[in-house]
């Protein structure tokens, strides 16, 4: 199933207008511009009402995946200091930092003019149907978490690569003539980082992929998945 508007479509407005008033009242909200830093800090929650927020995570020690489609395990998925793309969080959906030893975890604004919201937990005292909305929020991006490891689960960096794209448009894609495309850009960099490949390798599968005519596309370079079908899958990559 694809989608066919944005992630705050359902949200009374109302209840967002309120409290994008109190954020400006009491200086909870800040605009960024592309691949700002946003300054985070775990026990607060963030709400990104404008833009889009791009998640990353770095670790203290490195974990091995195979380099292409080999067997035997040979490239770093995360070495030391390397950041890892690990999803975008939309306009109107929540997102907070964890604090976890050895894995450090940041957030930068995707696109210009990406503004975010934050609150303490007891903030949303005033909004008591807000916070069940919230933690609905929460418990879907779990979801979608799970289908993306056993996304990463598949040995072929091809079918991660459908897989990964796949599911980001399923989040976050919008109609086009030609099918459903990702309205943020995406860098081969970064994908190779999500599903434990290289930008070369990324660069190589997308290009196989368009041929194929699996991807397309939309715009200025958007990723783009063509009609309305199931994908169909390459055998021989």
């Amino acid at each position: 199933m694809y989608p066919t508007s944005s992630a705050n479509q359902a949200r009374p407005f109302l209840t967002w207008q309120r409290i994008s008033d109190w954020a400006q009242e009491h200086y909870r909200c800040r605009t960024f511009v592309k691949d700002e830093r946003i300054p985070s800090r775990p026990g607060l929650l963030y709400l990104v009402q404008r833009g889009a927020v791009r998640l990353t995570g770095s670790a203290q020690l490195g974990v091995n995946v195979a380099a292409d489609d080999e067997e035997a395990p040979s490239t770093p998925l995360m070495a030391q200091d390397e950041e890892a793309f690990l999803g975008f969080v939309g306009p109107g959906q929540p997102f907070e930092i964890i604090a976890q030893s050895p894995f450090s975890l940041q957030s930068f604004a995707h696109v210009d003019q990406t503004a975010v919201i934050w609150l303490y937990w007891h903030d949303l005292d005033n909004w008591p149907h807000f916070r069940r909305e919230v933690l609905e929020a929460f418990r879907h991006q779990h979801q979608r978490k799970l289908l993306w490891l056993s996304t990463l689960g598949q040995r072929r960096t091809i079918d991660r690569l459908i897989g990964f794209l796949t599911l980001l448009i399923e989040e976050f894609g919008e109609t086009s003539p030609e099918g459903y495309y990702l309205p943020f850009p995406l860098t081969h960099a970064q994908i190779g980082s999500a599903i434990g490949s290289t930008r070369v390798t990324v660069t190589r599968l997308m290009g196989k992929l368009r041929q194929q005519g699996v991807l397309a596309t939309h715009g200025d370079g958007l990723i783009c998945l063509p009609g309305h079908g199931d994908l169909p899958l390459d055998k021989e990559a």
